[in-house]
């Protein structure tokens, strides 16, 4: 099954979210997303009829705002990117700074496509300010406009009618789900941006954010977060602490692209925590999956991907 993208995002978890949808309960009402991004995984869950409601939330106003675009108004924003994709134009680079000037004057989300699909790789950056600042990919023109339409109407299709999206801050969203949501978590990761990074808007302190899921816990909300990980020999991040009880599983997401360059053997493992209230729920145990590029994401373990499932109760 392909699943759409309308853009590409540096960090999203596409390629992994077939692996990540093994840990969502058979009884998921609702998907919350804090830290959304492109909301690849809400994507994904409603492409597989995983979850019947969703909240897609970022602290990026004009990245939620464009979410709600491609949700509710796919065609409106289709034909605004195909006025804006410039294959005739001049000089492309030119057109691009362009774009990205009115964009940070004017914070309408409606650029802000136009750039993320023509910036280099996915890769997001901000400056000090907050203000936009990569530049453009200069081997290509971004998503052709009929690929970018069929984009956005297939993700849609999918979550137009089931889906909320905000931007609030993460404390807002944690502080407001419901009793039968499903929450993943994908911030920026402490080891490689600290409470700072270039990628985002604002980066989070560990402590706060340890703070925000033992509240999770004392309420029985079930959740996952992807939160540190290695490279080869190298660890990146600070581990949540054991406190929060949290069950660990790795992925293997395999080689980074910097260490292809470099001819290096060393693999991407990433972290996915699953909270005691989830992880008992699908009665599960510490395990690690391999992602390889020639076939599915697959168990090391013969574990059961789901366990007994909890009639969620409703909140009223």
């Amino acid at each position: 099954m392909k699943i759409p993208q309308p853009f590409q995002y540096q960090g999203s978890k596409r390629s992994l979210a077939p692996l990540i949808l093994q840990y969502l309960p058979v009884s998921t009402t609702r998907l919350v997303e804090p830290f959304c991004g492109s909301a690849a995984l809400s994507i994904a869950t409603a492409a597989r009829g995983r979850a019947r409601e969703f909240w897609l939330n970022d602290f990026n106003a004009p990245l939620a705002k464009l979410l709600a675009l491609i949700v509710n108004s796919p065609k409106e924003l289709g034909k605004h990117y195909r006025e804006l994709w410039r294959a005739d134009h001049a000089d492309a680079l030119e057109h691009y700074y362009q774009v990205r000037e009115s964009f940070n004057r004017t914070q309408d989300e409606q650029l802000l496509l136009y750039l993320l699909a023509r910036c280099v790789k996915g890769a997001v950056r901000y400056n000090g300010e907050g203000l936009f600042n990569q530049s453009p990919d200069k081997r290509r023109l971004g998503t052709q406009p009929e690929t970018m339409q069929a984009s956005l109407n297939a993700i849609s299709a999918l979550l137009r009618g089931k889906t909320i999206v905000t931007s609030l801050s993460y404390e807002n969203v944690l502080a407001n789900v419901r009793s039968d949501d499903v929450v993943y978590m994908d911030p920026p990761y402490q080891g490689v941006c600290g409470e700072r990074d270039s990628r985002y808007f604002a980066g989070i302190a560990y402590d706060d954010f340890v703070a925000q899921l033992e509240g999770l816990n004392r309420k029985n909300i079930r959740f996952l977060v992807s939160y540190d990980g290695r490279l080869g020999n190298r660890s990146y991040g600070k581990p949540l602490p054991a406190r929060l009880r949290l069950k660990l599983v790795e992925i293997e997401a395999g080689r980074s692209s910097q260490a292809t360059l470099l001819g290096r053997d060393e693999m991407t493992v990433e972290s996915l925590y699953l909270s005691p209230a989830l992880a008992d729920e699908l009665e599960m145990v510490p395990t690690m999956r391999r992602h390889r590029p020639d076939e599915q994401l697959q168990l090391m373990e013969n574990t059961v991907p789901y366990g007994k499932t909890k009639t969620p109760k409703r909140v009223s």
